[in-house]
C-alpha cells in the first residue's frame, strides 16, 4: 500500500521553504498538522499558591520564548514592576534578542547560550552569586535543575505554564498513512484523545529518544525513527521511508 497521506503532530510551519513541503511534492502527498498538545499559562491564583517573591530574585533563566512571555504576563497580572538592575540568561541568541518584547534590551544586563543548557551553565556559575529564578512547564527537563542542583547554583524553580493534550474529537474519523511524532506529550494526547486507538497499517514516526520510548511504552510499532546516522532529520528519515514503501521494497 502506498503512503499517499501524513499527520504531524506539530503546528503548520510558518514559511514556505519548509522540508515538509518539498516532501510532500516530491511524494505527491497530501501533509496535514495539528498540534497534539497545547501551552496553557498558570493562572495567578494558582501561581500565588506556590509563595514564591519574584523580586527576591537577582536574575531569571529562560530556557524557551514561551517562558519570557509567561514570566511577564504573571509579573504584570501581579503588577510587579521587574527592576532594571534584574539579570537574564538564556538558553540562546535567539531567546535573549526576544527579550525585546518585554524590556529596552541594551539597557539591561542579557547573557545567552548557544542552545544546549550545559553551555548556559557555564555563564550561570561565573555569576554563582545571584539568586536565580527558573520559569518552566510543568513537564520539563530534568537536566535543568539538575545541572543547577550539581553547581550549587541558589534557585527557585517556578512553574508558570503547562503542557496540556489538544482536543482532536474531531479527527476520530480521519485516517492518515503516517503519525509524525515529536515529543512523549504527543503520544500522550493520542491516547487521551483515543483510549481505544489500534495502529493497524498506520506507520508511526518518532523523533527524539524519549519519545521513541513513550511509542514502544505503548505498545505501538515504531516504523520511522529520528534522528538517526543515516537520516539525521525526520524529513529525510520519512523520505527514505516513503521511497522504499511507494516503490515496494
Amino acid at each position: 500500500m502506498k503512503i499517499k497521506s501524513i499527520l504531524v503532530s506539530q503546528p503548520k510551519p510558518s514559511t514556505d521553504k519548509s522540508p515538509y513541503f518539498e516532501l510532500a511534492k516530491k511524494h505527491n502527498l497530501k501533509i496535514d498538522f495539528r498540534p497534539f498538545i497545547q501551552v496553557e499559562g498558570v493562572p495567578t491564583k494558582e501561581f500565588r499558591q506556590e509563595r514564591i517573591d519574584i523580586l527576591e530574585h537577582t536574575a531569571v533563566i529562560f530556557t524557551s520564548r514561551t517562558a519570557i512571555d509567561h514570566y511577564f504576563r504573571i509579573a504584570n497580572e501581579l503588577r510587579i514592576a521587574i527592576p532594571e538592575t534584574m539579570k537574564y540568561f538564556c538558553i540562546s541568541e535567539a531567546t535573549a534578542v526576544y527579550l525585546q518584547k518585554y524590556i529596552v534590551y541594551r539597557k539591561r544586563k542579557v547573557f545567552f547560550g548557544k542552545v544546549k543548557f550545559s553551555d548556559l551553565m557555564d555563564l550561570i556559575v561565573k555569576h554563582k552569586s545571584e539568586k536565580f529564578l527558573v520559569p518552566l512547564s510543568d513537564i520539563h527537563k530534568a537536566e535543568i535543575p539538575a545541572s543547577l542542583d550539581k553547581a550549587k547554583i541558589n534557585y527557585t524553580k517556578a512553574i508558570m505554564y503547562r503542557t496540556v493534550s489538544s482536543d482532536l474529537s474531531d479527527l476520530a474519523e480521519v485516517n492518515y498513512d503516517i503519525l509524525v511524532f515529536y515529543s512523549p506529550s504527543g503520544i500522550k494526547s493520542l491516547f487521551q484523545n483515543f483510549p481505544e486507538f489500534k495502529q493497524n497499517s498506520t506507520a508511526i514516526a518518532a523523533f527524539g529518544p524519549t519519545t521513541h520510548k513513550a511509542v514502544k511504552d505503548q505498545g505501538l510499532m515504531l516504523d520511522i525513527p529520528a534522528p538517526i546516522p543515516s537520516s539525521p532529520s525526520m524529513t529525510m528519515a520519512l523520505d527514505q521511508y516513503i521511497t522504499k514503501i511507494n516503490k515496494g521494497k
